[in-house]
């Protein structure tokens, strides 16, 4: 079957799926406004109203009280929720949403609920919000400070001062570099406390049409390997796997061409194929500021990040299903990385410039250098079938004719043996003696997840 016939295989399950769901849950569910409900947010934060009763009380007051005397469309809440949906997707700023609430209450009738700024909505909204973290690092991306370094003021690599400047008084000044980090197990709890998108989350097993075309990467033979040799992990539907893309952006646009900030990306593959990558349900893991890229220090950044998929992969966290109504033990793995090639050469560490940039062909791939100090790599043919054409045009390509066939991948045994054991000394600037010799730069620690 062509790639229309899977196209229309994958529309027909979508419109199925929604007819199942009701009119009432397609704006939540599939609607690109993703317009979120009162309710469900006041029961997703029950939870936390042991902790802060008096905020949870503030709130759900807010949720019962008319925007306006005589309104019965909006209460003061939701008025809120949705006035944030715009803000959010038009990318306004946080002074023109002032302005617009400032207006906005002069042409409600008198005794409106409306915030009279984006502080006091922001204040209302804050229970709503999930936890972050700010973490303190190294300028130079030697340390996180946490754990053991979590007490000290420099760096006990570089000695570099943790702060930019001292605070009035000798007091501690702002932070020199942050790491910003949102906690993943919470947003998984939150996902299965929704039934919509509890069900969703098992959909590749209940919902999938399992034809034999690769359709979903519950298709993959990967996947089929996993659910094979981790048995325990594969029997529960439920368990999540996890895409995580990383990449350099520049949030400043043209007005600092240098600066690189990284986010961390973690996409959820339980999910139909059409809400996957859909930005609801991508998750913001990790935000690592600039204005220097991280390269091969990234392992620093991801450490708490790799704690908490080691803890998820090996016991799991106990959840409440609002599908099944029951509570169950959930468990997560990295399935896949996505991003670029030099965001590869970060992740895996392997060396991805010179001679020899490619993880595949390893020791076996032959470049030609270029006059500018460029190197081409003319040996791509070696991909192909033996009986390919191309492999006996001579002309077209470097006058030979190719008859060497490609390297075999290496196994995940095979390059874990190549990289176990290398050690690395993380930070800027490194010098020649504590680089590693050879086509891997270092240990990844996405490693630590299994070994």
């Amino acid at each position: 079957m062509g790639s229309s016939g899977v196209k229309n295989d994958v529309c027909e399950e979508k419109k199925k799926d929604d007819d199942e769901l009701g009119d009432e849950n397609l704006d939540d569910e599939f609607g690109d406004d993703d317009r979120d409900r009162v309710d469900e947010m006041i029961h997703e934060v029950e939870d936390q109203s042991c902790r802060r009763p008096r905020i949870f009380e503030s709130m759900s007051q807010a949720a019962e009280k008319p925007l306006y005397p005589g309104c019965t469309k909006y209460t003061k809440l939701s008025a809120v929720v949705t006035l944030f949906n715009i803000k959010s997707n038009a990318g306004w700023t946080d002074s023109s949403f002032t302005s617009l609430l400032e207006v906005l209450a002069e042409m409600l009738p008198d005794g409106n609920e409306l915030p009279k700024s984006y502080y006091y909505a922001k204040k209302l909204m804050c229970p709503l919000g999930l936890e972050y973290e700010r973490i303190h690092a190294c300028p130079n991306d030697c340390v996180l400070y946490r754990n053991e370094y979590e007490h000290l003021h420099e760096c006990p690599r570089c000695g570099l001062s943790r702060y930019k400047r001292e605070g009035a008084g000798g007091s501690e000044g702002p932070p020199a570099k942050v790491l910003w980090y949102l906690p993943i197990i919470p947003r998984f709890k939150r996902m299965f406390s929704i039934k919509g998108d509890a069900k969703n989350l098992r959909w590749h097993a209940d919902r999938r049409k399992k034809d034999g075309l690769l359709k979903h990467p519950a298709d993959s033979p990967e996947w089929k390997t996993i659910d094979r040799v981790h048995k325990s992990f594969g029997n529960e539907d439920r368990n999540l796997r996890l895409g995580l893309c990383t990449d350099g952006m520049n949030p400043f646009g043209n007005l600092s061409s240098q600066h690189s900030t990284w986010p961390v990306v973690l996409v959820v593959y339980n999910l139909p194929p059409w809400l996957c990558m859909k930005r609801k349900y991508m998750m913001l893991s990790l935000l690592i500021s600039g204005p220097k890229q991280p390269g091969n220090d990234i392992d620093v950044y991801l450490q708490p990040l790799v704690e908490d998929l080691q803890k998820m992969w090996n016991e799991g966290v106990l959840v409440f299903d609002a599908y099944a109504n029951e509570m169950f033990t959930l468990r997560a793995m990295l399935f896949c990385t996505m991003n670029d090639y030099p965001a590869y050469g970060n992740l895996s560490g392997y060396k991805t410039k010179g001679k020899q940039p490619c993880p595949i062909c390893l020791d076996d791939m032959k470049s030609t250098h270029l006059k500018g100090c460029k190197h081409v790599y003319m040996r791509t043919r070696r991909l192909l079938s033996r009986d390919h054409p191309y492999r006996f045009k001579k002309k077209a390509f470097d006058g030979t004719v190719e008859e060497e066939v490609a390297h075999r991948p290496l196994t995940g045994t095979e390059v874990y043996n190549q990289v176990k054991g290398i050690e690395t000394v993380f930070g800027k600037p490194a010098s020649e003696v504590d680089r590693p010799t050879g086509l891997w730069k270092k240990q990844s620690i996405f490693w630590s997840i299994w070994f």
